[in-house]
């Protein structure tokens, strides 16, 4: 019989009255004891962990997150700490060199805000692939960077129509420019080499690492199906869990594909029952309901500024209403990715159909809500997964999205604050490796609604979080929307011990030094996941 006493700092417990307490007794993996019940006169035999002020909370929840991708990216060329377009062709020059025989280049992370127009050309990266096939998802996972050779493998030229779910980007004649938006991306995906079992494991295990790293102890995978050139990964998690190497609790989100209707249904009725593991399960399907606003297919009530359509709606609202109460019905708690405006709406007039159960549905991104619509989270008991890194003014917001937006629209963005006053559920993630991984940097930029260690003016400031509540959406709240509650996400008597230690109290500190808190220690059912040297 193992016990464990952390003592010695303050300890935010994340229960429905936010309390804090200054001390927590587990044993066997389970919480026993808090506060005074947890003295080490009750626990004498107890190893006792000294926090020596630091804060100790329950472990980080990441509430929409893809391990699996942002493992197997950091595994191949790497461009997410690019930043700019220079940056990252030096990046694809080095990997280059490092790796003469690997046949084609693949990895990603270049932000859209490092190029013109947010549209990387495939001249200038011919200059550094020459002959050698090159495909690299940009960091939001919306489109691709692709150079000639792949343009050609693929049969990609002037003649090529665009998809009805994407664009090719093309030059002033009509050819192919080199960025694939969206749909547009499958048009290489077909020609891409297979990636192998071990590299998919490979990447599974990088990216449970990173995350542990980072505080997270449990996580929800927003897609569990082939998306992107990268093919299901549904057994790479079963293998994993059933080999003992899942250390982290994961629910995942069945794709829906949406070239398809209500006939694969009964196919995700089926992979929802394979998929029940020790630490992994999927009782979720995910719908993209559109794309993003930095390339005009966030689905938009009105059009984007400058004669560019009013984005993509990828399930159609008549389908979707058909759908969504049908999957209800057969017990699948719904996860939509939904950007623009429209694509809030339409989802929220979708689940509005759907008979009420404790299902617990959410919407990722919640990125433009018409004011309107955000009584109705609360209404219809549908939890808003934010993800608090993007609310800042970067070069992505300054160049892309406002003056696509125009200027009222842009301020009705990541409504956090509005949200939470409505009455909703706040979820938090990091959509990694769309962004960070870190919980702490996205709780900074939800309190503070700037990049970290930036002067910058806030971006709409009046929608910050308090401290509180944004530790609490990426703990409580992500935990309760994926019906972990009862298990994990608050500090409480009888719950597993899933815990993380931060370098010092943030509370204790200004706000605008929240970024510069690390964590020392993770911890999963009481074993240690990670411990900083």
């Amino acid at each position: 019989m193992r016990e464990v006493v952390f003592a010695g700092g303050p300890v935010a417990t994340m229960d429905a009255a936010r309390s804090f307490t200054d001390a927590v007794a587990v044993r066997d993996g389970r919480i026993v004891a808090v506060g005074r019940d947890a003295s080490a006169r009750r626990f004498p035999r107890a190893e006792f962990v000294d926090l020596r002020g630091r804060l100790l909370l329950p472990g980080f929840h990441d509430a929409h997150v893809h391990p699996i991708y942002g493992g197997i990216e950091r595994l191949r060329c790497d461009l997410t700490e690019c930043l700019d377009a220079d940056e990252c062709l030096r990046q694809v020059e080095t990997y280059m060199r490092t790796r003469p025989d690997a046949g084609w280049v693949l990895g990603g992370g270049w932000d859209m805000g490092s190029f013109p127009g947010g549209a990387p050309s495939r001249t200038a990266l011919d200059a550094v692939t020459g002959d050698r096939p090159a495909y690299l998802l940009n960091r939001d996972h919306h489109g691709a960077w692709v150079n000639t050779a792949a343009l050609w493998l693929a049969g990609i030229d002037r003649r090529t129509p665009d998809p009805p779910d994407g664009r090719i980007e093309r030059d002033a004649g009509g050819h192919p420019s080199g960025t694939l938006h969206e749909g547009a991306t499958r048009l290489v995906e077909r020609v891409l080499p297979p990636t192998g079992d071990d590299e998919y494991l490979a990447g599974l295990m990088e990216g449970q690492r990173h995350l542990h790293a980072r505080g997270v102890t449990s996580w929800h995978d927003a897609i569990v199906g082939p998306y992107l050139g990268y093919d299901d990964t549904l057994a790479t998690y079963l293998d994993a869990d059933r080999r003992g190497l899942l250390t982290g609790k994961v629910r995942g989100a069945l794709w829906w594909d949406r070239a398809r209707g209500r006939e694969q249904i009964e196919e995700l009725r089926h992979r929802r029952e394979k998929a029940r593991g020790q630490r992994f399960r999927a009782d979720t399907v995910k719908i993209m309901q559109d794309g993003v606003c930095e390339n005009f297919t966030a689905a938009l009530l009105l059009p984007y500024l400058g004669s560019h359509g009013s984005g993509l709606s990828f399930v159609d609202r008549e389908q979707l209403a058909e759908v969504v109460p049908e999957l209800a019905d057969s017990g699948f708690q719904l996860h939509f990715h939904a950007i623009g405006d429209r694509a809030v709406r339409d989802v929220l007039d979708a689940l509005s159909g759907a008979r009420e159960r404790d299902l617990r549905h959410q919407i990722a991104h919640v990125q433009v809500v018409q004011p309107s619509d955000l009584p109705r989270f609360h209404e219809l008991g549908v939890v808003a997964t934010i993800q608090p890194r993007w609310a800042v003014n970067d070069a992505a917001m300054t160049e892309l999205t406002t003056p696509r937006l125009g200027h009222r629209r842009a301020g009705w963005q990541y409504p956090f604050r509005s949200l939470r006053a409505a009455g909703a559920v706040l979820a938090a993630g990091s959509d990694w490796p769309v962004s960070e991984a870190d919980p702490v940097l996205a709780v900074h930029v939800a309190v503070n609604r700037r990049e970290p260690g930036s002067d910058d003016p806030p971006f709409l400031p009046e929608q910050s979080l308090d401290l509180v509540d944004a530790l609490a959406a990426y703990t409580a709240g992500s935990a309760w929307v994926n019906h972990a509650d009862r298990e994990t996400g608050t500090v409480e008597v009888g719950k597993a011990a899933d815990l993380v230690v931060l370098d010092r109290d943030p509370f204790s500190q200004p706000p605008n030094e929240i970024w510069q808190c690390e964590v020392d220690l993770t911890v999963v059912d009481g074993e240690v996941v990670h411990q900083r040297s």
